[in-house]
């Protein structure tokens, strides 16, 4: 039961890392980002559901599972509903939330493989866990300040 989780979880993941960059590399309308903004949300909601199951399964191994998926998919919520309810500067919320929630993906993704990965597993394994946030916040950042001119629309 775990394994068949597991690979679900996997798949999940992988539609998130698809998704999420087809919704960042499309124009910011109706369309394309929506389309795969509703995918990715959806296939996070998977990620987070099973990192739960799992956890609980095999809590001895996988607690951590447990935290980092409440963690992760908090950011993913609050993106995903800052779009939907368009609240006061709700562009920032949901960039900020969206992308933060695309830096746990990619921190997942390579913190599980980058032993697998020639030349990258010489590095020291920690590297992996705050390179992504390192190279995303910066980008979040810049990304907030030029939308935030639409911050009440």
């Amino acid at each position: 039961m775990f394994k068949i989780i597991l690979y679900i979880h996997v798949f999940a993941g992988a539609i998130c890392l698809i998704s999420g960059i087809g919704a960042m590399s499309s124009k910011k309308k109706s369309g394309k980002h929506t389309i795969c903004g509703e995918i990715y949300h959806s296939a996070y909601v998977v990620v987070f559901v099973t990192s739960l199951t799992m956890a609980i399964l095999n809590w001895e191994s996988s607690a951590y599972l447990f935290f980092i998926g409440i963690f992760s998919y908090s950011f993913a919520f609050i993106g995903y509903v800052a779009g939907k309810k368009k609240w006061k500067n709700w562009i920032v919320s949901h960039i900020s939330g969206m992308l933060g929630s695309y830096i746990a993906i990619c921190t997942a993704i390579l913190v599980v493989n980058v032993s697998k990965i020639t030349i990258l597993n010489e590095w020291h394994p920690l590297i992996f866990w705050f390179l992504p946030s390192i190279i995303g916040s910066p980008l979040i950042f810049l990304v907030g300040q030029k939308y935030k001119k639409f911050k009440s629309i």
